[in-house]
């Protein structure tokens, strides 16, 4: 039987462990020739190991290879993508999943451990979509993506709630996670009349991220032991079907996976509207009153993610 993504080449980054893997599995189940990027670095980039990647591209069988580089620079994520046209004939898919971790309260926070997420997190992310959607581009105008129906891209990228609702100490994996947001909804809208796609998924499954989680409480005890339970299939599930055919109306959107649950997000818009009085008769101390009595009671919470996604999980 012939899968979804027959003939489609793609590329997942972080794709030698948990959630990447899983997406690697699933895109390959499906007919998929997946390239399998990953350095094997610590959860806090540290380090490397060719066999993680190398390992994965083995089990997935010929259709796939291992790419072992860090793609946190420009250069080297034109290589990968080079290393897509050259061994597949072209590039269909991206999948952003690659992260890591440097947790600190942001008054205690080196500045150098804030600059290598941001480069790791999402600056990796624009390198690989600048140089995947200019071939992508080129491919649908000369009729590659036109195949059964299928148009020309898909790009997925792996965000996070601490991205959406924030959570202690992570400033610099909250920050990289909502930019890689902004760039998702750009990208989206950069890519429209090209037929490419670009979609954001916050994942909640068992992965290295929630393995070294330092409970400070009993609630967040209790989030580690839920998230545990969830296996990373169901966000590749997730994943695999934003690439399909009859996904191509779907583009710019913010989805969360949580085992069988499958959430779609609100994105920021304007809640509430308070016109002022003119300059010269107010004060920054009466529009401060004014805010307050006017946006007090629609002022988002303080919830943090893990607060916020507490309960029990649909598996």
């Amino acid at each position: 039987m012939t899968g979804l993504l027959e003939g489609r080449s793609a590329i997942v980054t972080g794709a030698g462990r948990g959630i990447g893997r899983a997406i690697a599995e699933s895109l390959a189940a499906q007919g998929a020739s997946v390239i399998v990027a990953d350095n094997g670095a610590s959860i806090a980039g540290d380090g490397g190991d060719p066999s993680v990647a190398q390992d994965v591209a083995k089990a997935l069988g010929n259709k796939s290879i291992a790419f072992t580089e860090s793609v946190a620079s420009p250069g080297t994520a034109k290589q990968l993508v080079d290393l897509a046209v050259k061994t597949y004939g072209g590039i269909d898919i991206v999948v952003n999943n690659a992260a890591i971790l440097r947790d600190a309260f942001v008054f205690r926070m080196d500045p150098a451990d804030w600059d290598a997420v941001i480069r790791n997190n999402l600056s990796a992310a624009f390198y690989l979509i600048n140089a995947a959607s200019a071939v992508m581009r080129e491919q649908g105008k000369k009729g590659r993506g036109g195949k059964d129906g299928y148009d020309w891209g898909r790009i997925v990228n792996i965000v996070s709630s601490a991205g959406l609702y924030g959570n202690l100490g992570q400033a610099a994996y909250a920050s990289a996670k909502a930019g890689l947001f902004g760039l998702t909804r750009v990208t989206a809208m950069d890519l429209q009349r090209a037929a490419i796609t670009c979609n954001a998924v916050a994942p909640f499954a068992k992965t290295r991220v929630t393995d070294i989680i330092q409970p400070a409480n009993e609630a967040q005890k209790t989030y580690k032991e839920r998230a545990l339970k969830i296996g990373a299939h169901h966000v590749a599930h997730l994943v695999t079907a934003l690439c399909a055919p009859d996904a191509k109306g779907i583009t710019g959107q913010l989805l969360g996976v949580r085992g069988r649950e499958v959430f779609l997000f609100g994105q920021p818009r304007p809640i509430a509207k308070l016109e002022t009085a003119k300059l010269e008769v107010t004060t920054p101390e009466t529009l401060a009153a004014d805010l307050t009595a006017k946006f007090s009671d629609k002022f988002t919470d303080m919830t943090t993610d893990l607060e916020a996604f507490n309960t029990e999980p649909l598996i």
